[in-house]
């Protein structure tokens, strides 16, 4: 896990994530990259300067931030995109190569009855990249147990896998999954993948409304530091395909969340 991207937003507790991030590539010795992102129009005059200014005065907010953590001995880069997040993520990601996104599931600004925000929302839905959602006010601690949900055991790479993998390693990490048959379920859906049952302790087979219920009935009896879900259209977040936003009532998780992409190629 080489190199980690923290989208900074306008949230006043967005150092707290960053915090958080440094903590967690502190632990695999990752490089940290912290991304702001801005809108200068070509209708703006003189693009080219203005383009730089907002850029400069992106850097220098971005510089504030980081003075309030505790950098440890983890390498902070400065990454700067005029236009969308989505599109300056894949950018930075066909540059660098990203390995995983650490980002909060919402900013402030948002009402409290969404877990995902529009931006959080499009990042999740729009990009291929592993991306931890890391609730507000979270510590970071070692993952000693996980708990991997899923309505179908199909993945299409074993190498989605891979972060999880890596984490599990680290810390000689209990994986428990949990599969929720939800109604309109195919036969297909209970052939669990090799390789996630090679890295499990124990396959739990429950029957819930939604993959989401499962989760709630069970959370509590696995007590895991880490849940891990995969992004598809029919999966656990499928209302992001209707949408960028993610209500309380449709998903909530009070510890981290791991989402891996079981559609990538």
């Amino acid at each position: 896990m080489k190199n980690i991207l923290v989208p900074i937003g306008t949230s006043s507790t967005s150092h707290e994530t960053l915090q958080y991030a440094v903590d967690f590539a502190n632990e695999f010795s990752s490089n940290i990259f912290v991304m702001d992102v801005f809108n200068v129009s070509a209708k703006a005059g003189n693009l080219a300067n203005i383009s730089e200014k907002v850029a400069e005065n992106s850097r220098e907010r971005l510089k504030e931030i980081i003075t309030k953590i505790n950098a440890k001995n983890v390498t902070i880069k400065i990454a700067t995109y005029n236009g969308g997040i989505v599109d300056g993520i894949k950018d930075l990601d066909k540059e660098l190569g990203i390995d995983i996104i650490i980002l909060a599931p919402r900013s402030n600004a948002i009402e409290e009855e969404l877990y995902l925000g529009n931006t959080s929302g499009k990042i999740i839905k729009r990009t291929d990249i592993p991306a931890l959602l890391v609730p507000k006010g979270s510590s970071y601690v070692a993952f000693k147990n996980i708990l991997v949900a899923f309505k179908s055991g199909v993945i299409k790479r074993n190498r989605i896998l891979n972060s999880l993998v890596t984490i599990r390693k680290k810390y000689d990490a209990k994986v428990n999954l949990l599969l929720v048959k939800t109604p309109g379920y195919v036969d297909s859906d209970l052939n669990v993948n090799t390789a996630l049952m090679d890295i499990s302790s124990k396959l739990t087979l429950t029957e819930n409304a939604t993959t989401y219920l499962g989760v709630t009935q069970h959370l509590q009896s696995f007590s895991p530091e880490l849940l891990c879900v995969f992004r598809r259209k029919r999966g656990f977040f499928k209302k992001l395909w209707e949408k960028n936003t993610v209500l309380k009532s449709e998903f909530f998780a009070p510890i981290p969340v791991l989402v891996l992409s079981a559609n990538k190629n």
